[in-house]
Parts: structure tokens; C-alpha cells; sequence
């Protein structure tokens, strides 16, 4: 058997305007080539689908039963046009975004918002995770892109999204802790809880790059992994630590931020550029877009 999508629409045509003079002025075909269409689509299927007389052009019982398969047949081919080109625009299909942990509290909330709302077709998935399996899994393809904080490694490329003060995080009642702004060097007396040194050493190559700078080595009394265990050990009166403004959304009590005069941190994207497809370019418009009418950082 042998049938072709066209003829599929010439045979609904003709059954629809029962005649196949009329149907083939609609169809802006020569009529002799419908004929010929039509016949051809019979021997395909080895049935007889219209009857013609001097009375006209009817269905036979055959064609009956045919005409709403083949307008079923026509609809979910045409359905699955638009679908292929959806997707080909970027509007339809599936984005793994990861978040790292620090910044997923205020990053995620507008991302997924206003992806949502322009692409709501598009499935997006999205994962809380610290910075190493982050940037593993942009780099092996299971994520799509990233939302976390540079430095990073050569092979991602990184749009910068935001750009916010990094202060100094004291537990509350510290001598320090009233003052607007601080230096570095204000704290190079004090306890430090950090994270270990081997959850991303690009981040403690550039602190050790500050704080010498700032011309001290800190004593660092107690390492943890993760903003919220940093924030309860200074709470806790264990030490001082130096964080994004932002960290405030996830602890309000028991701990101080201040200011670091001339200390800020960025908020990337990052991607992998061999992998950048139409959705993951209409993400990337998406956060432009954010970047220029909203502080990503507010929920800080």
C-alpha cells in the first residue's frame, strides 16, 4: 500500500465539497490531476472511496469511514509541524538548569518566573547543588546551564547577571558589628569559619589572593560546607566569614552584615558553548532581559 500525504488532503477535500470540480478550484489543481490523485489513492488502499454519476459525487460506504481517520491523520500531521517548529525556536522541549546553593535562594525564583511565563511550553528542571557538581555536570552535558559564582573553569562561558556587595558576616553584639562599613584588614585579629578548601579551589585561590592583600593570613578555626552551616557557626559566636549581601535571605538572626569597602561579588551564567541550542539561547534572552529591568539580588 501506498498513500501520500497529499492525497490524503485532495480525498478531504472532494469528500467535503462532494465534487471534484469545486474541490479542485479549492485546491488550485487541475482538475484532471485530482482525478488522477483520487484514483491513485484508491488502488493504493484497494478500495473504492466515491461514487460518480449524473447525479453526482457521493462517498461510498468505505469513504465514509475514512473521512474522519484521514482528517485525524491531517490534523496530528499538522499538529506535529507546529510541535517540530516550536521546538526549533526554543519554545517547546526541556532546560536542566543548576543553581548553585548560595545563589539558588534569589536567582531561581525570577529565572523559572519569567521563563514560565514567556515559554510556558518549555520544561524546566532545575537542581540545588554545591559548586564542583555543578560545574562537572554543565561540563558532561546534565545540565543545561548554571547559576552560580566565578570563578570557574576555561571551557564555560559566563554572563554576568548581577553584581552585589560581599560583606562581612559577625555574630551579632561583635564589637565590629555597628560599624557601616569595614576593610578586610579590620578583621585580621578575628576566629574565620570558611568553607573547606577543597569544595573549589579556584574560590580559595582568590581569597588567599585578598587576604593577603589585605596583608593577613586568617586564622581559620572551624571549616563547613555551605552558606546556612557558615551563617550558624558565626550565630553561634565560632568565628567571622565574608559572604554575599544576599546571604541575609537565608539567616536574619543572630548574625551582622557589613559592608567590606570595595569588595564585590559577581552572579554568573554559565554555559557550555558546543551545546548552546534554541532553548538555552531563549534562556539566555530571558536573563538579559532580567539583568536589565530587576535586581537579581533584592531577595538578599
Amino acid at each position: 500500500m501506498s498513500v501520500e500525504l497529499r492525497q490524503l488532503r485532495y480525498f478531504v477535500a472532494v469528500a467535503e465539497h462532494l465534487s471534484f470540480s469545486r474541490a479542485a478550484e479549492y485546491l488550485n489543481l487541475a482538475q484532471q490531476s485530482l482525478s488522477q490523485q483520487i484514483q491513485a489513492l484508491e488502488r493504493g488502499l484497494g478500495v473504492r472511496l466515491f461514487d460518480r454519476d449524473t447525479r453526482g459525487t457521493r462517498l461510498t460506504a468505505a469513504g465514509q469511514v475514512f473521512l474522519p481517520e484521514a482528517r485525524a491523520v491531517l490534523t496530528r500531521f499538522d499538529t506535529a509541524v507546529v510541535v517540530v517548529q516550536r521546538a526549533d525556536r526554543g519554545e517547546m522541549g526541556r532546560l536542566n538548569l543548576a543553581f548553585l546553593t548560595s545563589t539558588a535562594n534569589y536567582m531561581l525564583p525570577p529565572v523559572v518566573r519569567a521563563m514560565r511565563e514567556r515559554f510556558p511550553d518549555l520544561e524546566l528542571t532545575t537542581y540545588n547543588v554545591p559548586i564542583d557538581e555543578l560545574v562537572a555536570g554543565v561540563r558532561a552535558g546534565r545540565f543545561d546551564a548554571a547559576f552560580t559564582r566565578p570563578p570557574l573553569v576555561a571551557d564555560l562561558v559566563t554572563r554576568v547577571l548581577a553584581v552585589e556587595p560581599v560583606c562581612a558576616v559577625l555574630p551579632a553584639g561583635h564589637p565590629l558589628a555597628n560599624r557601616d562599613v569595614l576593610s578586610l584588614s579590620d578583621l585580621a585579629a578575628e576566629n574565620w569559619v570558611l568553607t573547606p578548601r577543597e569544595s573549589w579551589p579556584p574560590w580559595h585561590a582568590r581569597y588567599d589572593r585578598d587576604f593577603a592583600a589585605a596583608g593577613f593570613t586568617p586564622r581559620v578555626v572551624q571549616r563547613a560546607a555551605g552558606v546556612p552551616n557558615l551563617l550558624g557557626l558565626v550565630a553561634a559566636g565560632v568565628g567571622v566569614t565574608r559572604l554575599a549581601r544576599s546571604a541575609r535571605s537565608i539567616r536574619r538572626t543572630g548574625v551582622v552584615f557589613v559592608p567590606l569597602a570595595d569588595d564585590h561579588a559577581e552572579t554568573v551564567v554559565a554555559w557550555m558553548p558546543a551545546r548552546e541550542g534554541p532553548a538555552l539561547r531563549n534562556l539566555l534572552d530571558v536573563t538579559a532581559t532580567l539583568t536589565g529591568t530587576a535586581d537579581l539580588t533584592s531577595a538578599g
